[in-house]
């Protein structure tokens, strides 16, 4: 092995490698250079020859076809995803690809650059190629080796790692660009580095990640992308349970990771689904979208509720308004007052976010109040249910010109009324009881919330960890459908007397 030096580097006087005898370039290589130059670096088999696993292979033939197979009609992928839970060498086999990107590829002044959410992250794979390269002499004796990259001098290539950060990712054109754990990068960055390719004869930005927590990840907008539009330069990739398995189900473990029985040991995951919350193992161990560890709802139920439906003038609608002045949304929703057993149906009126706002926005609140007008026009409005907080005046306002009797105060911070709403929505939602109009952001507002248990029942509040998730839509939702539930039992109740 050869050492690493600090300070200045001399001169390379290895002549350069020569790849003349060694397969195609592409799949067949990268498992030749594997297993020829490269060595475990570290767990079970350190230090042994780097033999890809038949599923390993999978994943290069897909993601690095042959200029023959591309030829014949193969898809050559520019951008993709490789969705993988936890544990199954996700690190080391992107440590392959990028030790071969810069060394064995033969693309002269190769980039390959390793990016993730924080510097620390981003070490994981480039710690993991350097020490393959530093393990190999007929590779170390080609590189200058630095604290944060590699460099060829023969070819002009390098190996760098990046921080998930917009300034830094700008002017680089990448030969391979590996993101690491794309849940916690942003839509931004991963257009910043996506911005960088086509400059090569062959260039690739390949994200290798567990799933996200939320859909307002850009790693579900691409999954979401792949799996609808199914583009041909877009590669796709997915190891997961089947939806829906038991959590004790094994057979189902072994579905959704491919190292199970192998490097990864069935009694790791046995401990660990006895002490991990659910959320937590279906995620990182299962492969599988749940959202957060303390999400109110199970993933995809509310979502799945979603149905065109018309509203008319014949139909009784309780309007739920949840303001803001700036930070969060300002939403007016509609909830229909069920009858004829009919399910109440959820839709959204009018919603100002400061998303993509300048720094100043404020919520227009002559827009809000004439929105508020519009849909007493628009709607057989019974009752406008307000939260008060920061709209004191325009609540009044809007009960002398509909009515107080229209017009009510909902507080929503009010936890011994808003726990037991709260648990009526939960149970509609579960039940199937409720149904809405599917817009996205009413969706992405419910699959925000998380639970916040109380002695009084849960409520929703937003995630601690990421603040600029909302969940407005969901506040109001429960409020009017609280009180549209009030009123058709007032109905059914008048109904009764009258008979």
């Amino acid at each position: 092995m050869v050492a690493r030096k600090p300070g200045p580097k001399g001169p390379i006087t290895a002549p350069p490698l020569d790849w003349s005898d060694a397969p195609e370039r592409g799949w067949p290589r990268i498992v030749w250079f594997a297993e020829t130059f490269l060595t475990v670096p570290k767990g079970q088999g350190a230090k042994q020859s780097f033999r890809l696993r038949d599923w390993q292979v999978d994943i290069v033939k897909a993601f690095f076809p042959t200029d023959a197979e591309v030829a014949a009609g193969t898809s050559q992928p520019m951008q993709g995803v490789l969705s993988l839970p936890r544990g199954n060498g996700k690190s080391g086999l992107a440590a392959v690809l990028a030790v071969y990107a810069l060394l064995a590829d033969e693309q002269e002044g190769a980039q390959v650059i390793v990016v993730a959410s924080d510097e620390r992250q981003a070490g994981v794979i480039y710690k993991a190629a350097v020490r393959m390269i530093e393990t190999s002499d007929r590779l170390a004796e080609q590189v200058h080796i630095y604290a944060d990259r590699v460099t060829v001098p023969h070819t002009d290539s390098e190996l760098r790692t990046l921080p998930a950060d917009e300034g830094a990712l700008q002017g680089w054109a990448p030969t391979l660009a590996l993101v690491d754990e794309l849940h916690v990068v942003q839509q931004k960055h991963w257009d910043a580095v996506v911005g960088g390719l086509g400059k090569h004869e062959r260039s690739l930005a390949m994200a290798i990640s567990t799933p996200s927590d939320s859909t307002e990840s850009v790693m579900w907008a691409l999954r979401d992308y792949a799996l609808e539009e199914k583009p041909e330069d877009f590669l796709y990739v997915e190891y997961a349970a089947p939806e829906g398995c038991e959590l004790t189900d094994e057979d189902a473990w072994y579905e959704a990771n491919p190292a199970l029985g192998d490097f990864l040991k069935i009694e790791a995951l046995r401990a660990q689904r006895r002490t991990m919350p659910e959320a937590a193992f279906r995620r990182y161990r299962l492969g599988q979208w749940v959202g957060s560890e303390n999400t109110w709802l199970p993933w995809g139920v509310f979502r799945d509720l979603g149905e065109p439906r018309r509203v008319t003038k014949r139909d009784r609608v309780v309007l739920g308004f949840d303001g803001s002045s700036s930070g969060d949304s300002t939403v007016l929703v509609g909830c229909t007052v069920p009858k004829n057993g009919q399910t109440p149906y959820l839709f959204t009126v009018a919603m100002w976010e400061s998303a993509g706002k300048s720094p100043g926005w404020r919520v227009p609140r002559d827009e809000v109040d004439a929105a508020v007008a519009k849909a007493f026009a628009d709607y057989n409005v019974v009752e406008l249910a307000c939260d008060p907080w920061g709209w004191q005046s325009e609540v009044q306002a809007w009960a002398k010109r509909h009515g107080e009797r229209r017009v009510v105060e909902f507080n929503t911070a009010h936890a011994a009324r808003m726990a037991p709403a709260t648990d009526r929505m939960y149970e509609a939602i579960l039940e199937s009881r409720i149904a809405h109009d599917g817009d996205p952001r009413l969706v992405q507002h419910f699959e925000n919330a998380v639970a916040k248990v109380t002695h009084l029942g849960a409520l929703i509040a937003k995630d601690r960890k990421s603040r600029d998730r909302k969940i407005d839509s969901a506040v109001a939702s429960i409020s009017a459908l609280e009180r549209a539930t009030w009123h058709a039992n007032k109905s059914a109740r008048v109904g009764s007397f009258a008979a």
